[in-house]
This record gives C-alpha cells, structure tokens and sequence, in this order.
C-alpha cells in the first residue's frame, strides 16, 4: 500500500511518532535509515519557534531538509501558527504536522483561546482557524495529529477531521485515547474507525501499537490506512521498517546482530555526542542505550555500568561486551 500525501508517496504506511525528549534528529534519522514511511519531530511552539534565535542544533532538531520527516508545529493563534508554518517551509521542510493531541497540562493547561493540543478539541471553530491559516499559508503538505476527544463525553474526532478535510488537511493521525486518558488504559482502536468512515483521507490509527501483531490488529479493527508506532521504537529502531515488510510487503529491513548491532549503537551514542555535545549527549544517550541493552538482554549490574559512566571511550568499551555477551549466551 502506498499512501499519497500530494504528490509524496509513503511507501511504508508505518511511522513514527513523536515523542518528547525520545525522537530527536539522531533517533528519528536512525529510523528513517532502516525504511519508515514517515518520522515526525518532536513538537514545536509556533510562537517560540517565530521569535526565538533558535541555536544551529536547535535548527537542525526539527529536521528541515530530511524529505521523511514532518515538521510538526503546536499553538494556540492563527497568525503565529501561520509564520511558523511559513518559516518552517522556507527552511525546506517537505510536510508539516499539527499537534492537537498533546495532552500535557503545560500544553493543555492555559485555558480559553491559549490552550493547546488535545485542548483545542473542546473547541472546534478555534481548532479550524488554526488549520485554515497553515494551510493557506504554505504549499507542502499538512497533516494532523489528534485524540478521540477531550473526554468520554465529547468524542468529536469524527467531526474535527471532517471539518480538517474540508480547510485542505490531508492526512490524519489519531491517537486512540481521550485527552483525560492521557496515557492509562488501553487505546481504542474501534473508535478511529469512525474517523476513518467519516472522511476521504487517509487516517492513521495511533496508540498501543508495537509490533506486527498489534499492527494487524489495530488496522482491523480500526479500517486504518497505516500506522504510527511510539514506544516500540524504542531500542529497535528497525521495528517500524519490519512491521511495514510483514504488514504490506514493503522492503524488509537487515536486523542488526551481533558486531552490526554494536556498531549501530555505538554510531547512534556517537551521534548523539555530535548533535548534543559531550556532556548532554551522554546524558541523553543513557535512555536510548538502556533500551538497547535491555532489548539484548544485558545483565542488570552492566546495564548500570554503561548509564553511570560520563567516559564515551569507557562506554564504547563496555558496549561491546554488554550487547554481544547475552547473544553468544543465547545461541550457544
């Protein structure tokens, strides 16, 4: 299955989804490597973003000429969304994502016309002159990430996305949870299937999803066109890629094993470095390199080894014993 955002194919209807402090331009470009539709970076206050002399990394962060990746822009005024939308464009982005689905209290929290996220779902007429002004305001395409509703009682997904198609979103992205779930319970996949009916665009189910069998499951049950998988990226940044081979025949991935799998993790912790600079970039590689072991099954004592050490070398080293050691235990 190929999905056409304009005149873009996807031809892996399985990405990324953007998560904070996780997704960054290292992670997200490591999983584009192995052949993901589509990663979208982390989200960015429009406002902030037109005002801010944002930093050369800060710039790079949002991946703008990474023709996989959409630049995903959050905020509570037509006009700031509208700059941002436009900066983002003239920067070479190729699509750009508009979150109404976070539902943190510090995006949710500000009440009235300066809420944000899932909370513009309590208000659909401020939802809509937000999507209207960055769709007339660039030409690259624009999506949109939601939830199923503010809460129980207001399930007005189908209602929003019907609204977006009309203003010219062309792709949407639910997240199979109400803004007042946050996170807790289970996503309900049945409930995108009503998006799903309501509209002509693709929709992509989102929530709960980590691998094939959970893919197969939420795509029958929801009618989806494709998938958006968070979490289960974490430590297999192949997963998307295989996930799209099983699901729709796409190109499988090469798993890293044995000296590939170091490799490939010690170029990620070395990118971070890069990116980041050496004190944060190990301070931000220490979660990415705990996911890697504990997917390879590292013995806890070196787990901790490798996240307490502030030496890149000392952790190269220890790199190699702590993934390769769990595989030759496991194939002998």
């Amino acid at each position: 299955m190929t999905i056409r955002v304009a005149n873009q194919p996807k031809n892996s209807p399985v990405f990324l989804a953007p998560l904070a402090g996780i997704t960054d331009l290292p992670f997200r470009d490591l999983v584009a490597s192995f052949g993901a539709g589509l990663v979208v970076s982390e989200m960015v206050a429009s406002q902030e973003m037109v005002q801010s002399k944002r930093g050369a990394r800060e710039r790079a962060e949002l991946g703008f000429q990474r023709a996989s990746t959409a630049v995903q822009l959050a905020g509570c005024e037509a006009y700031w969304m509208a700059e941002a939308a436009r900066l983002v464009e003239a920067n070479g982005a190729s699509q750009i994502d508009i979150n109404m689905g976070c539902p943190a209290k510090k995006v949710t929290g500000a009440g009235g016309a300066g809420a944000s996220g899932s909370a513009l779902m309590r208000d659909l007429d401020q939802a809509l002159m937000l999507i209207e002004a960055v769709v007339s305001a660039v030409k690259i395409p624009v999506s949109l990430k939601t939830r199923l509703g503010w809460d129980s009682r207001s399930l007005n997904a189908p209602e929003l996305a019907r609204r977006a198609e009309g203003a010219g979103i062309q792709m949407i992205t639910v997240h199979g949870r109400t803004r007042c779930q946050f996170y807790n319970g289970t996503a309900d996949w049945q409930a995108i299937s009503k998006v799903k009916q309501a509209i002509g665009i693709p929709v992509i189910a989102n929530g709960d999803i980590k691998d094939t069998e959970t893919a197969i499951n939420a795509l029958e049950v929801s009618g989806a066109d494709g998938i958006m998988v968070g979490r289960g990226a974490q430590g297999r940044p192949w997963s998307l890629a295989q996930i799209g081979a099983d699901v729709f025949g796409t190109p499988p991935p090469r798993k890293p094993v044995g000296s590939e799998l170091v490799d490939m993790v010690v170029e990620h912790y070395e990118a971070m470095l890069t990116f980041y600079g050496p004190k944060l970039g190990g301070r931000v590689a220490r979660k990415h390199l705990g996911w890697y072991m504990k997917d390879a099954g590292t013995a806890p004592e070196m787990r901790r080894r490798v996240q307490t050490s502030d030496d890149p070398k000392e952790v190269i080293t220890l790199l190699q014993s702590a993934l390769l050691v769990p595989q030759l235990q496991a194939a002998a």
